[in-house]
């Protein structure tokens, strides 16, 4: 499961100064979030950047799913529900149209630290977790297709069946 633009980002802690620019409406058409090739079940920019799919009938990419799921168990208990923040954190459900992808990588594998006179803010490095680093680029999808309004809040109600590359690379990942 582990991709070499992946182990790039999170070892070498590549930002780029490349920034989404999100308006209060984004267009599928939008090359930060457009599908230009599938691999494997899962959706990517023309650019190799991991993005959503979400059928005409509302059914989610398999990834997208996962990232529901996993936001759900990792992330939400400080970012708020469907990445829509709280009093703890701030809201994600735009950061992953906002943040360069590379950089969203860098801050949830090392974590960040923000400290000054208006702002005291700690994100905790994940890197060493599997449950967050095994599914990292499915959290991202489903942020990006959150945040996009692709698919609203809560669980989405149709998903792509789970393929048998999803599974052994999730197997790989995990260990088992």
């Amino acid at each position: 499961m582990t991709r070499p633009h992946i182990l790039l980002a999170a070892t070498a802690g590549l930002l780029s100064a490349t920034a989404l620019c999100a308006a209060d409406t984004v267009s599928m058409d939008d090359p930060n979030i457009a599908v230009g090739y599938e691999e494997d079940g899962r959706y990517y920019t023309e650019d190799g950047v991991p993005t959503f799919n979400v059928a005409e009938d509302g059914t989610v990419d398999w990834p997208t799913f996962s990232g529901f799921r996993r936001y759900h168990a990792e992330c939400h208990v400080c970012h708020g529900p469907d990445g829509e923040g709280s009093t703890y954190a701030p809201a994600l459900k735009k950061s992953a149209l906002t943040m360069d992808y590379y950089d969203f990588v860098d801050v949830v594998t090392n974590g960040r630290q923000k400290v000054g006179a208006a702002e005291n803010s700690v994100m905790p490095a994940f890197g060493t977790n599997p449950n967050v680093m095994c599914y990292l680029d499915d959290i991202y999808t489903y942020l990006k297709a959150h945040g996009s309004e692709a698919i609203g809040r809560g669980r989405p109600a149709k998903k792509e069946a789970k393929s048998d590359v999803f599974s052994e690379n999730e197997n790989a990942c995990m260990g088992s």
